[in-house]
């Protein structure tokens, strides 16, 4: 919308748009500067999920339970390769996805979750 009224964007908006939903639909979207509903941005994937406003606290806590009862040290982890993903180049986060893996491996939480599989039961993930 900054375009409407003779503005280039601020925020990092650019910055942000880009790697969401890549250059060509933000030229696009930024250049026109249209209004555009929930429903759009997860279309495009500004947004991961929408949900009715009734709903809204309901599928927030579930989530946040669903990530709270995870395996830390893996989400951790994935919570890095992902952040990094953007800052190196493809060898080194291939390099850094594997550490991590390697030491996920050796966690309380992966051998839990074997024995689980094996004794065909939901996972109970240590807190913390």
């Amino acid at each position: 919308a900054y375009v409407k009224i003779g503005l280039s964007g601020a925020s990092g908006m650019s910055w942000l748009l880009t790697r969401l939903v890549g250059t060509s639909r933000a030229r696009e979207l930024m250049f026109f500067g249209e209004k555009i509903d929930a429903k759009r941005c997860e279309a495009l994937g500004i947004v991961n999920r929408v949900v009715p406003d009734d709903k809204l606290r309901e599928v927030a806590f579930a989530m946040a339970k669903q990530l709270a009862e995870g395996p830390s040290t893996a989400l951790r982890f994935l919570k890095d390769n992902l952040d990094e993903a953007l800052m190196n180049d493809f060898l080194t986060s291939l390099d850094h996805e594997a550490e991590r893996m390697v030491r996920s491996a050796g966690t309380a939480d992966h051998k839990e979750a074997v024995k689980a599989f094996v004794e065909k039961r939901k996972p109970v993930f240590q807190r913390g």
